[in-house]
């Protein structure tokens, strides 16, 4: 359990958490674990087998501090709020600030670079940890030209111009994703990103991961108030989750790409885990299915150093954290939105 950005996150299993006068008390096996105040909260989220007493619920409903729900893997569950709340407020200013197209560069331009940055990195430690197992000449070159598209990125730019910049920068990464690949070559190759469905197993890997990271993403920001549905680097589209798409951008290379490469160079994907129908498509058995999600699961809990922050925190909660740095840039506590930047 710890606290990020004001809002409490629990997550061991078996916590039992109560009200003591103005405090929160949290309790794993009868045993008094953390107290906070319940002014210092603007949140609580519980992630799994969490209690909660109904006088803490009822106190911070009071309080106007929401306490959300989660499965431990991340999945929304349910939401206790009191009957006054400002998340409608951050929402009004969501659908303004989407409706700015000034705005919407702006938050676009963020998203991008975080994005642009992290499969930079992607490939720099490519470079570094396997420099003669790759194509170092062509690794080099994409990298460079990804940093070429982030200098572009520090002016003044229209959306429209973002999200050509973004277009050309997944071009070049993915033009040598298939470096990336060091072992079991004849099975696992990429030859571009296609989907709807994948052609190959390593496609088949990275939609499956992008869409479990699209879930728990849409879990984050349906924890702090914001509408999934309305984004800024991806404009309104009925069905279309274009928040949860946005935010998603600078965790693609960071967690799921960098996941799709571990497991197929470490030999834990194999290929009999995969069947290729008369369709063309390629579908995961429930056995490789089930060695995606572990690890998935098991990388979350894995911590990392957060440069905003600038402290420690799991994996899992950087969705969390991303969310809550929107919310607060929306509502004009901090000048901007500040993308997480794998280093």
């Amino acid at each position: 359990m710890k606290k990020h950005l004001n809002t409490l996150f629990v997550t061991t299993q078996g916590a039992y958490l109560a009200k003591e006068g103005e405090t929160v008390v949290v309790k794993v096996e009868r045993e008094v674990r953390l107290r906070l105040p319940i002014h210092t909260l603007g949140g609580i989220i519980c992630f799994g087998n969490i209690m909660c007493s109904p006088f803490l619920m009822g106190f911070c409903a009071e309080r106007d501090v929401a306490i959300s729900f989660l499965s431990e893997y991340g999945r929304f569950l349910a939401r206790v709020q009191g009957p006054v709340s400002g998340n409608v407020l951050l929402r009004r200013e969501q659908y303004r600030r989407a409706d700015d197209m000034d705005v919407s560069a702006n938050v676009a331009k963020a998203l991008v670079i975080g994005k642009l940055a992290n499969c930079r990195t992607v490939l720099q430690r490519a470079l570094r940890d396997h420099p003669d197992k790759i194509n170092k000449r062509e690794v080099q070159r994409a990298s460079q030209q990804l940093n070429s598209l982030l200098i572009e990125l520090q002016s003044d730019l229209p959306l429209n111009v973002v999200r050509g910049i973004e277009g050309k920068a997944a071009h070049t990464y993915f033009s040598v994703f298939d470096h990336l690949i060091t072992s079991q070559k004849k099975d696992f190759y990429f030859h571009g990103r296609n989907r709807r469905p994948p052609l190959d197993n390593v496609n088949c890997l990275l939609s499956f991961l992008y869409t479990v990271l699209m879930h728990d993403i849409r879990s984050a920001l349906e924890c702090v108030g914001l509408d999934s549905a309305v984004g800024f680097l991806h404009r309104d589209r009925p069905g279309r989750p274009g928040l949860a798409l946005d935010l998603m951008e600078e965790f693609r290379p960071f967690l799921a790409d960098r996941l799709t490469l571990s497991l197929i160079n470490l030999g834990q994907a194999k290929n009999k885990g995969f069947q290729k129908k008369e369709s063309g498509a390629v579908l995961m058995d429930d056995e490789m299915r089930k060695i995606l999600l572990v690890t998935y699961q098991k990388r979350k809990q894995d911590e990392i150093f957060h440069p905003f922050l600038e402290e420690k925190v799991s994996i899992g909660m950087l969705f969390h954290i991303q969310a809550l740095l929107l919310a607060r840039y929306l509502r004009g506590d901090i000048d901007g939105y500040p993308p997480f930047i794998w280093r």
